[in-house]
């Protein structure tokens, strides 16, 4: 079972970190304030008592919180924690701010645990100069892990050419960006592309070997039909799949999985890009599909039949499901509408297994997303 983390523990073990921390709490919607057992009788109301020395309690608190605040010099902090690291898919983001709340430094987790973020936010709410020396914010150019993550952008895999992605951003190499699905919005429109940095919208045509790097954002799995490029490229996955489904009643959850893995595996699209499931209203408590939707995340939308069955751009319409449910289809129409299109990525596909005794149908949509205008730096 996966726990939430809490949101911030900050730290406190002087009188004026106290004060400090007094500042800092009401900007950060819940906080929790560890201070220092010999000044506990001055902290604020609802503080946590902390006994000296930290480390025991750092052990139990460190993979509870988001992000962790001292008010503690940075090299006691590093000692502290040191014991505690993992990696940076893991570690919490970890802040410093000095006793006289000048400064506010990112120590550790500053992309990937939104430390940066976390970082600015603290000395906003305090009046203090950010400390952030990751490079790329630093010279305010991509950050190559975390890029597209506030609209949803997933990596296809943290460990795979993102440290070589990164530095081939920062140092200005030959670098292109390929944006076959995805909203716009993840570099600002008004803002130039950063040296080096040129953009595309489709691989054909791309020649992989002119470029340090490729940075793609996609739906699809391009490892066995484009692997050179796959081999030199950090891959992004954007939430722009809609699956269709419709299947018969008591089907088996994991019939239904299945179903829709092949489905995906036979046509090259990538699991990490569903958006969201859609059906038809009377399959709304079937609990294969609710059993889906929880286990991956995807929510599950339902149309009633007499939306289905005006719905343009059913390529496979059948009265015989018109007769038992109220509308000539059910996958089809239900992702596009979903997706809000009028054509299909993947029309019906009927999903079977010999001797399961039921069956299911899916169809792929894609979302669309505005292109970006093109630029100076575009292919």
């Amino acid at each position: 079972m996966i726990v939430e983390r809490k949101p911030f523990a900050v730290y406190a073990i002087t009188k004026h970190g106290i004060a400090i921390a007094s500042r800092l709490l009401p900007q950060l919607s819940g906080a929790d304030l560890f201070v220092s057992e010999k000044l506990f009788d001055s902290a604020p109301a609802g503080s946590v008592r902390l006994p000296l020395p930290m480390g025991p309690t750092l052990s139990e608190t460190f993979t509870a919180y988001d992000c962790h605040i001292f008010i503690i010099s940075v090299g006691a902090v590093v000692r502290m924690i040191a014991p505690l690291l993992k990696n940076k898919k893991v570690d919490p983001a970890v802040v410093c701010i000095d006793d006289a709340a000048r400064f506010a430094i990112c120590v550790l987790s500053g992309h990937v645990g939104r430390g940066n973020v976390f970082t600015e936010r603290v000395a906003q709410a305090l009046g203090a100069q950010s400390v952030v020396t990751t490079a790329s914010d630093a010279i305010g150019t991509l950050t190559v892990d975390i890029l597209g993550r506030d609209l949803g952008w997933t990596l296809d895999d943290l460990d795979r050419n993102v440290t070589r992605g990164c530095a081939a951003v920062v140092n200005a190499a030959k670098v292109l960006f390929v944006q076959e699905t995805g909203e716009p919005d993840w570099w600002p429109a008004e803002k130039p592309l950063p040296d080096g940095v040129r953009y595309a919208t489709s691989l054909e045509g791309v020649n992989p070997n002119e470029f340090e790097m490729l940075l793609i954002a996609t739906d699809r799995e391009i490892g066995l039909s484009h692997p050179a490029h796959w081999k030199k490229a950090v891959i992004y996955r954007p939430k722009s799949l809609v699956l269709g489904i419709g299947c018969d009643k008591g089907t088996a959850p994991d019939l239904v999985e299945r179903g829709v893995l092949a489905l995906l595996a036979k046509h090259g699209l990538s699991l990490k890009s569903v958006n969201e499931l859609a059906t038809i209203d009377v399959k709304k408590d079937e609990p294969a599909l609710l059993a889906l939707s929880e286990k991956y995340g995807w929510p599950l939308r339902t149309y009633p039949p007499e939306q289905l069955d005006v719905m343009p751009g059913i390529l496979n319409p059948s009265e015989t499901v018109k007769r038992h449910v109220g509308s000539r289809g059910v996958s089809e129409p239900a992702a596009l509408l979903a997706a809000g299109v009028d054509e299909l990525l993947v029309p019906k596909q009927i999903y079977t297994e010999p001797g399961a005794g039921r069956s299911m149908t899916l169809a792929v949509a894609r979302r669309t997303f505005v292109k970006r205008p093109m630029e100076a730096g575009s292919l």
